[in-house]
């Protein structure tokens, strides 16, 4: 006869709960770091450029004769602070008058208390503008202190005959200062002749009064600059330090329980068994 009818399969039990992760293994250690490499060599440095030619020198003015100076008046002591004048109501404004001449400023009277700020009135309509108040007369200046006396002049050394101009020699060392002696009488000054080869200059005479300083000379121009020197090759690049060992992996951690089984369903119900044939 023809088979029965398969039963329906049980439903599938619950799933078990995950098993614990095992522990992380440790960390490998770290590879040796590798050696630096090689710092390039610094390029040569570029030679200077010349320095360009001096400037002529300008001619020095004739020294003026120096006035002689006059003794300082001693300084008058500050005269004692003034009282401050009440302000006066402000009258309407008139037109602008002519300004008067400057008198002398009066002495400044000693500051009064600040009053308290009274309320803001409202804003009235612009007068025309009054005349300029006379200025105050000047106070009279002190007298200036004395002036401390002049120290002596020391000799002034002969002047030695003017070279030509060339190259800047080294500074030689500073002489002695000579001793302070009578100023000698200022000797006759002669007339300019054109310029040409310094003569030796006489003996220095008495020191003259001061006259007006000489024009300056002309600069000279300025030397080219030197070409840049070409930059050195950059150094080869060091070698890569060997790569650190891998640490070990840690160990697998245990496998979790297996979840039960679902319960079997039911067994379906036995086929009709077929006619016998």
């Amino acid at each position: 006869g023809a088979t029965g009818v398969t039963g329906a399969t049980g439903a599938t039990g619950p799933t078990g709960p995950t098993g614990v992760t095992g522990a992380t293994g440790p960390t490998g250690p770290t590879g040796p770091t590798g050696p630096t490499g090689a710092t390039g060599v610094t390029g040569a440095t570029g030679v200077t450029g010349a320095t360009g030619p001096t400037g002529a020198t300008g001619v020095t003015g004739a020294t003026g004769a120096t006035g002689a100076t006059g003794a300082t008046g001693a300084t008058g002591v500050t005269g004692p602070t003034g009282a401050t004048g009440v302000t006066g109501a402000t009258g309407p404004t008139g037109p602008t008058g002519a300004t008067g001449a400057t008198g002398p400023t009066g002495a400044t009277g000693p500051t009064g208390a600040t009053g308290a700020t009274g309320a803001t009135g409202a804003t009235g309509t612009t007068g025309t503008t009054g005349p300029t108040g006379a200025t105050g007369a000047t106070g009279a200046t002190g007298p200036t202190g004395a002036t401390g006396p002049t120290g002596a002049t020391g000799v002034t050394g002969a002047t030695g005959p003017t070279g030509a101009t060339g190259p800047t020699g080294a500074t030689g060392a500073t002489g002695a200062t000579g001793a302070t002696g009578v100023t000698g009488a200022t000797g006759a000054t002669g007339a300019t002749g054109p310029t040409g080869a310094t003569g030796a200059t006489g003996a220095t005479g008495a020191t003259g009064t001061t006259g007006p300083t000489g024009a300056t000379g002309v600069t000279g121009p300025t030397g080219a600059t030197g070409a840049t020197g070409a930059t050195g090759a950059t150094g080869a690049t060091g070698a890569t330090g060997p790569t650190g060992a891998t640490g070990a992996t840690g160990a697998t951690g245990a496998t979790g329980v297996t979840g039960a089984t679902g319960a079997t369903g039911p067994t379906g119900p036995t086929g009709v068994t077929g006619a016998t044939g």
